[in-house]
C-alpha cells in the first residue's frame, strides 16, 4: 500500500506529533512494506537515510504557501497532486493549517481516501483557545468539510474521541496509541550520564524531571510553585526543566523561580535528546507534567519505558488508562496538590520503584511497536478498502 503523510514541518520543535510520524513511516515500511512518503513544507529533522535515492520512507518538500493565510498558489496545488498521485491513501495530521484543507481537496478530488488525525486539536481546552477564531474557520474555510469528508478519523485516545466526535459527526473514527520506537528504552545508557552532568543529583534530594515542550499549557509554575511549598515544609525537593518553545513563557518560568528564591532548587536545561535524555528518564526520581491539554504525551510513555513513575492531570486523554495500568498518579493541577503527591511518592523509595517497574512492563506489553502499528495497517485497510 502506498500512503503520503502530510504535515507542515518535520522539527521536533513542534512536539512530539513530528516523532509520531516518524517512527510510524518506518514501521509501516518494515512491518508492512508499506510504500511511504511524507509530504512538509520542512524537513530538518527527517532521517538522513529518507534523502537517500530510492529511499523508503522519504520526505518530499513542497514549496511554500505564497497566497495569504498560508493557502497555495495553482503551482502549490499542482505539487500537491503531483506527489499524492498513486498514492492509496493520503493521512493528514493537524486541523489547523490552512493549507491541509487544500491537500484533502485534492485527495477527494482524485478519488483518494484521506484520513486525518487530530492530534489533540479539537480536544474542549484546544477548542476554548481562540475559540471565535476556529469556529469562523470550520465554516468559512472548508475546515468542517476536510473532517466530515474524511474517510476516517484517527484519534490517539477514548477521551480524545469523546470531546471531539461533535466536530464530525458524518466520519467514520478509530482510536489508536501513537506508536513509540521502544528501541532506545531496551539497552538504556544508565543514569551515570545525568548524574555526571547536571549537579542536582549530587545534593541528596529526590529529584523531580519536567521534560517537555515550553508551552504555557502544560502548568510549569504550578510544579515550580510546589517545589517551593516543599521547601518551606523542610523537604526540598530539586526539578530539572528540560525542554524549549514559548521563549516568553520561560523567561516568566525563570523569573518565578527567582522571586521565589529557587535558583538552587529549580535548573533549566533546555533542549536534552539522544542518550542524555534517556539517562534523565532513569535518573530521575519522577516524572512530572502538570499540564492543562494533552492528546497523548509522548513523554509519559518515554518516561514509563524507562522505569519512571510520573505525575500528571487529567487535563492528558489518556489517563485512565496511565492511572489504571501503568501506576500514574493522576491529580490537580495546584500546586499544593502536587506537592502533597510528590512528597507522599518520593517518601516510600521501595513503592517508587515497583511503579516504575510496573509502568515499564506495561509500556513494553500494550505499545509494542508491532502491536500498534498492525492496528493502523488495519484502519489503512478500513479507510481504502484494500487488504
Amino acid at each position: 500500500m502506498k500512503v503520503v503523510h502530510s504535515l507542515s514541518f518535520l522539527d521536533f520543535s513542534h512536539g512530539g506529533p513530528v516523532r509520531a510520524i516518524i517512527d510510524l513511516s518506518q514501521a509501516l515500511v518494515e512491518h508492512h512494506g508499506y510504500d511511504v512518503s511524507v509530504m512538509t513544507r520542512d524537513d530538518k529533522d527527517a532521517p538522513a537515510q529518507w534523502a537517500q535515492p530510492g529511499a523508503n520512507p522519504t520526505a518530499i518538500v513542497l514549496p511554500q504557501p505564497t497566497r495569504p493565510g498560508s493557502y497555495y498558489d495553482k503551482q502549490g496545488k499542482e505539487a500537491i497532486r503531483n506527489t499524492i498521485k498513486g498514492a492509496d491513501a493520503v493521512h493528514i495530521h493537524g486541523i489547523w493549517v490552512p493549507h491541509q484543507t487544500q491537500v484533502a481537496r485534492a485527495a477527494y478530488e482524485m478519488g483518494i481516501p484521506y484520513l486525518i488525525s487530530c492530534r489533540g486539536m479539537l480536544d474542549d481546552w484546544c477548542m476554548e483557545q481562540r475559540k471565535l477564531k476556529k469556529l469562523i474557520y470550520l465554516k468559512l474555510a472548508r475546515g468542517s468539510w476536510m473532517l466530515n469528508n474524511a474517510a476516517m478519523i484517527h484519534c490517539t485516545a477514548e477521551g480524545e474521541l469523546a470531546q471531539s466526535k461533535k466536530w464530525f459527526p458524518k466520519s467514520p473514527a478509530r482510536v489508536i496509541p501513537n506508536l513509540l520506537d521502544l528501541a532506545p528504552f531496551t539497552e538504556m545508557p544508565g543514569k551515570e550520564i545525568a548524574r555526571n552532568k547536571f549537579p542536582m543529583f549530587d545534593t541528596g534530594d529526590p529529584v523531580l524531571l519536567y521534560l517537555s515542550r515550553i508551552h504555557y499549557k502544560k502548568g510549569v509554575e504550578h510544579l515550580i510553585e510546589a517545589i517551593k511549598l516543599l521547601k518551606d515544609a523542610n523537604s526540598p525537593h530539586r526539578l530539572l526543566i528540560a525542554g524549549d518553545g514559548d521563549k516568553a513563557y520561560e523567561n516568566k518560568l525563570k523569573s518565578l523561580t527567582k522571586e521565589l528564591g529557587l535558583e538552587n532548587y529549580v535548573s533549566f536545561l533546555g533542549l536534552v535528546v539522544g542518550d542524555e535524555k534517556i539517562s534523565l528518564y532513569e535518573a530521575a526520581d519522577l516524572f512530572v507534567l502538570p499540564t492543562s491539554q494533552e492528546n497523548f504525551g509522548f513523554v509519559l510513555y518515554e518516561s514509563l519505558a524507562a522505569g519512571t513513575p510520573l505525575i500528571t492531570t487529567k487535563g492528558v486523554d489518556t489517563w485512565p488508562e496511565l492511572e489504571a495500568k501503568a501506576g500514574a498518579t493522576i491529580c490537580k493541577q495546584d500546586a499544593q496538590v502536587l506537592a502533597d503527591q510528590i512528597n507522599s511518592l518520593t517518601a516510600d523509595r521501595e513503592a517508587l520503584d515497583r511503579i516504575g517497574q510496573q509502568g515499564r512492563d506495561w509500556i513494553f506489553d500494550e505499545m509494542c511497536p508491532k502491536k500498534v502499528v498492525a492496528r493502523f495497517h488495519s484502519m489503512y485497510q478500513e479507510a481504502t478498502g484494500k487488504s
